[in-house]
């Protein structure tokens, strides 16, 4: 009996050993599967600073190749509301984005947080171009006329706040919802009487002399905001420390930027084959206002851009900005970035 007692109470015990142990492996195996396959990081075409030094140099996919991690990056043509509609869904996990389309998200309750500034430049890069033998001379010209320009985009904003300079709103003109690639050959046919886009991308018109800037947004640093980097809700939750990672490249980038302008200058050019006379307007004295550290004074510009696309009929709903804000990730980037410096 004591025998038997004691065979029984060995297997029991070898039983339960057994089914820790199992567990145990389970247990690791998850974890060590508890890691995305890929991360896709979108941004706007042709995209901004960061994502270009990033995708050139290779710098996000040499941070996660380590765990086995591939990086997707993704430049949206159809401008910011496309990127965040993306990551909204869980079909990319970060996007670079204007402050438009990213406080139009915020504003709708989607599932993003903002977690870092792309950029917070002094000027917003917007022109405003028409045909060299064009009529038109001024903003208040354009009532009544064809005017191309993507739909909900930081250009979107700047022609409303330009219309507003001479009383006019975008009821006013007649608006056509067309990327570059379509407004420029449509502006130089005579289809479209003008064309709002960035310098960038108009630069080379003028140039050439097949357009003529009637309002370049540069001279009115009051109109600018902060471009964001943000994350998927569902993405950041599951893996905090990923996103942690990502912004340390994001920062590393930014301060390779500010050591190296000449060559940060040659690297967009040759990547977004724009002119170099515009991105040095762009980046004046080379500087790039990459930090992407939230301030006080991004939040205040943020603010502000939400008032105005409130009053301009961009935006539906209100921003909370205490929900959408999210610094966690990058204070705990900057703490492990500069304790190796």
């Amino acid at each position: 009996m004591t025998d038997t007692f004691t065979r029984l109470r060995r297997d029991l015990l070898k039983g339960i050993a057994l089914t820790f142990l199992g567990a145990s492996l389970l247990s690791g195996a998850a974890f060590a599967e508890d890691k995305p396959d890929v991360i896709r990081i979108g941004t706007t075409a042709p995209g901004h600073l960061k994502f270009i030094l990033g995708r050139h140099d290779g710098a996000f996919e040499k941070e996660f190749a380590k765990d086995g991690i591939k990086v997707e990056l993704v430049a949206f043509t159809n401008g910011g509301s496309e990127a965040l509609t993306a990551l909204a869904t869980g079909a990319i996990e970060v996007t670079y984005t204007g402050n438009n389309p990213a406080l139009r998200a915020a504003a709708l309750g989607a599932d993003v947080k903002a977690i870092g500034l792309s950029s917070f430049t002094k000027n917003s890069s917007t022109t405003i171009i028409v045909k060299p033998d064009s009529p038109i001379k001024t903003v208040a010209d354009l009532k009544g006329k064809k005017v191309a320009f993507l739909a909900g985009t930081v250009r979107h904003s700047v022609f409303s706040k330009a219309l507003k300079t001479v009383g006019l709103t975008t009821d006013d003109v007649e608006p056509l919802n067309l990327d570059f690639a379509a407004s420029g050959p449509s502006l130089i046919r005579g289809d479209v009487d003008a064309v709002v886009e960035s310098d960038n991308s108009t630069s080379k018109l003028v140039e050439k002399g097949e357009a003529r800037v009637i309002l370049d947004s540069n001279k009115y640093p009051e109109w600018s905001a902060p471009f964001i980097i943000s994350v998927n809700g569902e993405f950041a939750k599951k893996y905090p420390d990923l996103v942690k990672r990502l912004l340390k490249v994001d920062i590393q980038l930014a301060r390779w930027a500010d050591a190296h302008p000449e060559d940060t200058i040659k690297i967009f050019v040759d990547e977004t084959k724009t002119s170099e006379k515009s991105v040095r307007n762009t980046y004046a004295d080379g500087k790039f206002y990459q930090d992407p550290r939230i301030t006080p004074e991004a939040i205040k510009a943020l603010q502000d851009e939400e008032a105005f696309m409130a009053e301009a009929k961009l935006l539906k709903g209100s921003v909370d900005y205490d929900t959408w804000i999210d610094t966690s990730y990058l204070d705990a980037a900057y703490k492990e970035v500069d304790s190796n410096q």
